[in-house]
């Protein structure tokens, strides 16, 4: 007679399987595997998108800066020059060149299941930087969104074979973007929230939101240990405001949205004309590299100051921070920082838009205090101001107030922030400067998504 073993007793076994059936409902979703993947696209992301950042802004823009305040005349033939490069490179090294940076991972998470192609990342990389660090008014989140969208879709593809589903690839797109957003603006928090916010107007990527964060932590830290974790824009602010603090930011919000919401609307249809203009793509972007150097030289020969509303321009934002300038000089710098973005980016240039939006943000909100509210609490408005246009150009309201607090240090003015930033939000209604973003994940486009297998080799924009 065989002996049975006490582990099958009926009793054991009912409860043995309800406990198995309440850990696989526990683990269903298979979190656990963020905590490998995660962690090795992070630290990619963070070494690729640090090289960046010191090729643009330690080699390449602060010498250029510096000729070009000391030969103004140089600005609009050299910045030119740079979108020449970065035109040809795209015309003659990428499938489309109109597909690339923000728009193209957003594109990518919406209608090709997350699918984006990897071979012409190098040329798209190198393009950005000849856009951005010859004197386009860009910044460094186009090239830094792109790049973590890329290797995340690329780090599924090698790692699918250990039991990615389809659906993780979107995941991947989303959580690598953020790893570059966190990275290049030493943002961990507002990398997270802008991937998030990134691919809808009144949504959020929710399935994304734990790879995102470990991704987001891992490429910041991998960045801070070559470049220090100091905040980006650093300045010195105040620790109260007062209730008229709070009306003032309402009406800054609201201003700021009228203007980004002209200014969206006046993007994207400066983007769709240049898409279907029949002219080598090396062309429209001369055409936007002269108009680009235009607005610096105009801005340099009125105003013999620190300011120029062109490049990167990440000194610009202490500058107006720290040092005094007239409000009508804050004001055209404004104006002509976003006509430079918009004839650098609206003719095909490879970059995106955060900080130009957030630097002009900076310039009205300080006008704006010293003319309108009279208030002596000038970085409390640039705080404002930075956060609504930011909500109002890219629909990423929480992302702007969190990057306020992150990468200036300004955490005493987030409630105002967020005032402004809502505010700006609600003013600019759906106009956006990007032409791909759904309103929210239950409102699709009409044509079916495109599976991997399918993405073909060029899309136009």
């Amino acid at each position: 007679m065989i002996k049975k073993s006490r582990w099958s007793h009926p009793h054991l076994q009912r409860y043995t399987g309800i406990f198995r059936q309440d850990l696989a409902e526990t683990y269903s979703r298979g979190l656990y595997k963020w905590l490998v993947i995660a962690p090795i696209m992070g630290v990619i992301t963070g070494l690729v998108i640090t090289l960046i950042a010191e090729i643009i802004l330690k080699w390449m823009w602060p010498p250029l800066l510096d000729y070009y305040f000391h030969h103004p005349v140089a600005i609009v033939p050299g910045i030119a020059v740079g979108f020449v490069i970065a035109g040809l490179i795209m015309q003659y090294l990428t499938p489309d060149p109109n597909e690339h940076s923000t728009e193209e991972v957003i594109r990518a998470y919406h209608e090709h299941q997350g699918a984006i192609q990897t071979k012409p990342f190098i040329p798209k990389l190198l393009a950005a930087i000849a856009t951005v660090g010859l004197g386009g008014s860009a910044a460094l989140e186009g090239p830094s969104i792109y790049g973590g969208g890329v290797i995340g879709a690329w780090t599924w593809e090698k790692l699918r074979k250990f039991g990615l589903q389809p659906r993780d690839r979107r995941i991947l797109l989303i959580s690598g973007a953020a790893a570059g957003m966190s990275a290049v603006f030493r943002a961990p928090l507002t990398g997270i929230i802008f991937a998030l916010e990134m691919p809808y107007k009144d949504d959020l990527a929710h399935e994304a939101l734990l790879p995102s964060l470990i991704s987001s932590v891992v490429s910041y830290v991998t960045m801070a240990s070559f470049l220090g974790a100091k905040p980006l824009f650093d300045f010195a602010s105040g620790t109260a405001y007062t209730r008229n603090d709070l009306l003032w930011s309402a009406l800054l919000g609201a201003l700021c949205g009228l203007v980004a919401m002209v200014f969206d609307i006046t993007f994207r249809k400066t983007r769709t004309f240049f898409v279907k203009a029949r002219a080598p793509h090396w062309t429209k972007m001369l055409i936007g590299g002269i108009l680009t150097g235009v607005c610096g030289l105009a801005f340099l020969s009125y105003y013999k100051d620190s300011l120029i509303p062109i490049g990167p321009n990440y000194e610009a934002v202490g500058l107006i921070l720290q040092q005094a300038h007239g409000s009508a000089e804050l004001l055209v710098f404004g104006c002509l920082k976003l006509l430079a973005t918009l004839f650098s980016l609206g003719v095909g240039g490879v970059s995106a838009m955060f900080v130009p939006l957030f630097l002009t943000g900076s310039a009205f909100g300080t006008a704006f205090a010293q003319s309108v509210a009279h208030s002596q609490a000038l970085g409390l408005y640039a705080a404002v101001g930075m956060a609504a246009f930011i909500a109002a150009g890219y629909k990423t309201p929480l992302a702007a107030v969190a990057f306020v607090a992150e990468a200036t240090g300004g955490h005493p003015f987030i409630i105002p922030a967020l005032i402004g930033a809502a505010v700006a939000y609600a003013v600019s209604g759906e106009a956006s400067v990007s032409g791909d973003q759904h309103l929210h994940e239950g409102v699709k486009r009409t044509q079916d998504s495109t599976p991997l297998e399918q993405v073909p080799e060029a899309t136009s924009e």
